[in-house]
């Protein structure tokens, strides 16, 4: 019997580690995607980029980089690199919410909406926002992952934290002790006592 009950309770525990452990709960923590940021280089800030808004010059860019199935994608201009860099430092960004962090300033970058799978242009738009990136250590250096919408065009807080490089600071891992973690060690204790 208690092994019956070890096979439905386990696959819960698992769920909840890969949920508790998937996402850095804070910026600038080690990444658990040694790819991602260049994954966001490759998604975000690329060259040979159309310098118009003309829906047939996107359209061939998009077709031939492999963008078809996302969409909504954003491209900021490469030779803000270094200043995209920064808003995962204390220098341009701070804390937003779980690991995202904010620009101190505003950038101007293109949105390119489409059918997913077709490549067919919905629209194309030049906008001027605050950042939100996802920020994780990658090579002892916190850099952008992943590009976040701001979409309400939300502003940084001027009280918010701000966001670290890992050199300047010593960031352990951060483990969040949940309900569910606690009912999950409950019901093992339950499977071994019984």
């Amino acid at each position: 019997m208690a092994a019956l009950r070890a096979f439905f309770i386990l696959p819960i525990c698992l769920l909840l580690a890969h949920q508790t452990f998937g996402k850095n709960e804070a910026p600038c923590q080690l990444s658990k995607w040694n790819n991602g940021y260049n994954t966001f280089i490759k998604r975000h800030i690329r060259s040979g980029t159309p310098t118009s808004l003309n829906q047939n010059e996107w359209k061939k860019y998009i077709q031939n980089n492999g963008g078809c199935s996302r969409p909504t994608q954003s491209f900021l201009h490469p030779k803000d690199l270094d200043r995209v860099k920064d808003v995962c430092t204390s220098k341009g960004g701070v804390t937003y919410k779980e690991n995202l962090c904010i620009s101190r300033q505003s950038f101007t970058f293109v949105t390119v909406r489409s059918e997913p799978d077709t490549c067919g242009i919905r629209s194309i738009r030049e906008e001027t926002k605050h950042l939100i990136l996802a920020c994780e250590v990658l090579d002892n250096q916190c850099l952008p992952v992943h590009f976040e919408g701001n979409p309400d065009n939300s502003k940084p807080n001027n009280n918010a934290r701000a966001c670290q490089d890992p050199r300047i600071k010593d960031l352990a891992p951060t483990f969040k002790m949940t309900w569910l973690w606690l009912l999950c060690g409950l019901l093992l204790l339950m499977i071994i006592v019984y």
